[in-house]
């Protein structure tokens, strides 16, 4: 039976934190950034190994607390200059340990309040999808086009658009072709790499509690769910 891995790019410097170090290992609720989501995937039932992407040289890693994820976690100093270097460096190193079949789920490190129930909907969702898919949020808000004074330019219909989350959970063999082939420019998450394959990524309903902390503000907010989630 194919397995579910889990892999966390974390090589980057987080530069829109401002901050004096890379925005993964910005504290959190007693505990570094990156380190809420990494023990939530290894404490999942369904997923037998995580592998996490560092910069070369990357000493602050090492330096937390993985006492709680036992042998299911692996780091991997193989990070690149952009997220989709990281994971496909990471996917070849980890070439030894997964399968062709083998599900992996790719999910950001700046994402601490992923849930095993969104783990579970994903896995569900996708099933047996020749593709795959990911996590993701139909979009609410009115959006506006603007130009490059700031000006409104039209209204955008928002019917049938989607905010992609992680993780995105792909067959490794069906990722790593498509990285390999991709324009790496028009990479923004695994699933923008799959659909220039032609293939069509499912998208299975997350929950806006799965945050992405990009700004500063965004540390109090995911602390203010991950006490909520404590106490469910």
């Amino acid at each position: 039976m194919p397995r579910h891995v889990a892999l966390i790019p974390a090589a980057g410097s987080g530069s829109r934190m401002g901050a004096d170090l890379p925005k993964q290992y910005a504290p959190l609720a007693g505990r570094p950034l990156i380190q809420h989501a990494v023990q939530m995937l290894c404490a999942h039932p369904r997923i037998s190994q995580v592998f996490v992407v560092l910069a070369p040289g990357d000493s602050r890693f090492a330096t937390c607390d993985w006492s709680t994820c036992g042998d299911k976690l692996l780091p991997l100093y193989c990070g690149g200059d952009t997220r989709a270097a990281s994971v496909f460096n990471g996917l070849l190193a980890a070439n030894d340990a997964i399968d062709a079949a083998d599900w992996v789920l790719v999910h950001d490190a700046a994402r601490p309040c992923l849930s095993a129930g969104d783990i579970d909907r994903l896995i569900a969702g996708v099933g047996d999808d020749p593709v795959g898919g990911l996590l993701a949020v139909p979009v609410a808000d009115t959006l506006k086009r603007a130009n490059s004074d700031g000006e409104v330019l039209q209204t955008v219909a928002r019917e049938q658009l989607w905010r992609a989350q992680t993780p995105q959970m792909f067959r490794y063999r069906v990722l790593i072709e498509a990285l390999r082939r991709a324009d790496i420019a028009a990479v923004t998450d695994e699933a923008s790499a799959v659909e220039q394959t032609g293939a069509r990524p499912r998208l299975i309903a997350g929950s806006e509690a799965n945050l992405k902390v990009t700004y500063p503000e965004d540390l109090a907010l995911a602390a203010l769910i991950l006490t909520r989630q404590d106490r469910q």
